[in-house]
């Protein structure tokens, strides 16, 4: 069966991606985008994937705007945390729509939805291991343990107010201004933190919302993000990204 992601969100993509690597081996994704203009322009070259999973909000709009420019003929199975477009869902060829955080009863409906329409019904230990793992809440990092001097000393999350790569080194500060030095990556830290409580907002800075002070409109429809500590140099989110760090600030 071959899949497209249609999701804004780098690290839910990734997250649905590997869920159903694990779950359904046989799915392939054969592409993942952020945008209408991609997904339209996908749409009008290659043939119809037998799914799509489609968040709403995207980079630049709502995805139903793709309905208005393709023929979308195969099922789509919309996820998002917003209620206000679920009647406009079932204008389209939705399997249904499912807010989150993800209700377990409304995922295997969708499901069960699309495997009716396919004919066949799913691997019921596969899809169990589904629905355990996207309706569990996750449990993120609550403290870290880290070297300073010639001892291990611990650093509450909460009071973290940003974390930087400096000439390849991670570097970890506190709200109190103290820098530690970490072996992670930020990747790896993303997964491990709270992203209710951290964004991130480029390649090089993952920062708290505990310490945004405010935002200023920058170059290119670009955001410089202003905190109430001090920082090495300015920190600028992508128009790319724009949409998405709005979204996550006014949670």
């Amino acid at each position: 069966m071959k899949a497209l992601i249609i999701e804004d969100e780098v690290m839910a993509a990734q997250a649905l991606q590997k869920l159903l690597g694990e779950v359904s081996p046989e799915t392939e994704v054969i592409s993942v985008f952020e945008s209408i203009e991609d997904t339209v322009e996908w749409l009008r070259e290659n043939p119809m994937p037998d799914l799509m999973f489609m968040d709403i909000h995207l980079a630049d709009g709502a995805s139903f705007a793709i309905f208005e420019q393709v023929d979308v003929t195969c099922p789509v199975i919309f996820t998002t945390a917003y209620d206000e477009y679920a009647l406009k869902a079932f204008e389209v060829n939705s399997i249904d729509y499912l807010l989150k955080p993800i209700d377990k009863e409304a995922l295997k409906r969708a499901m069960h939805k699309f495997y009716n329409l396919q004919g066949k019904l799913p691997n019921l230990a596969n899809f169990d291991a589904l629905i355990e793992q996207l309706t569990n809440k996750k449990k993120y990092r609550s403290c870290f343990l880290l070297p300073e001097r010639d001892k291990l000393v611990p650093l509450p999350v909460s009071n973290i107010a940003y974390v930087y790569i400096d000439a390849k080194t991670i570097k970890m500060i506190s709200l109190d201004h103290k820098t530690y030095y970490l072996t992670h990556t930020l990747d790896d830290l993303m997964d491990q933190l709270d992203p209710h409580d951290f964004f991130r907002a480029n390649r090089q800075f993952i920062i708290a919302r505990s310490v945004i002070k405010d935002v200023s409109i920058w170059f290119g429809n670009k955001l410089s993000i202003n905190l109430t500590v001090d920082i090495p140099e300015k920190i600028i989110v992508s128009k790319a990204r724009v949409a998405e760090f709005k979204r996550w600030f006014s949670r």
